[in-house]
């Protein structure tokens, strides 16, 4: 049995920027107005019969996307990025670009980039961890991570 979650429909957005580093169109800070899908796929269990209860899943990610609303996304793993201080200003330089953001303007992610492919893979192992610390039922999570309406990106979390 699968559920799913629409972004859209279910207020799972966020606005943000970001660059890729190095890329042609995309190495320049720019921003997208995201929306994240999702679906889990399970056994049902549990008093009701649920897979999974929307509301927690639901939950689970609106607090990631309240977390990157309104920040600049920076990835802590880019071998690009050369970073000089993440403390009081996020100060970094990619090639003969130097950057300083004040701090609570950004989101530093344990993340290599911050492409729709790795936000979808960073919410998917956010989300199956947290929902398989509850439940022993969850078979795969799979997140979407949209940066426009059509154009996103899906990662899949399977049991292991």
């Amino acid at each position: 049995m699968k559920i799913v979650i629409n972004g859209i429909h279910a207020n799972l957005r966020f606005s943000s920027a970001h660059m890729i580093p190095c890329h042609q169109f995309c190495g320049g800070i720019h921003g997208h107005s995201y929306h994240v899908d999702v679906q889990v796929e399970g056994e049902r269990a549990g008093e009701f019969g649920f897979v999974v209860d929307f509301k927690k899943v639901k939950e689970s990610m609106r607090v990631i996307c309240k977390k990157l609303d309104h920040k600049v996304l920076i990835p802590l793993k880019s071998d690009e990025i050369k970073f000089k201080n993440t403390e009081d200003n996020v100060e970094f330089s990619i090639g003969p670009k130097e950057y300083s953001l004040p701090r609570e303007d950004c989101y530093l992610l344990p993340l290599k980039s911050t492409s729709a492919e790795d936000l979808a893979e960073y919410f998917a192992l956010k989300l199956y961890n947290s929902l398989n610390s509850e439940n022993n039922n969850i078979k795969s999570v799979q997140v979407c991570v949209n940066e426009g309406i059509g154009q996103g990106a899906y990662f899949e979390k399977s049991a292991e």
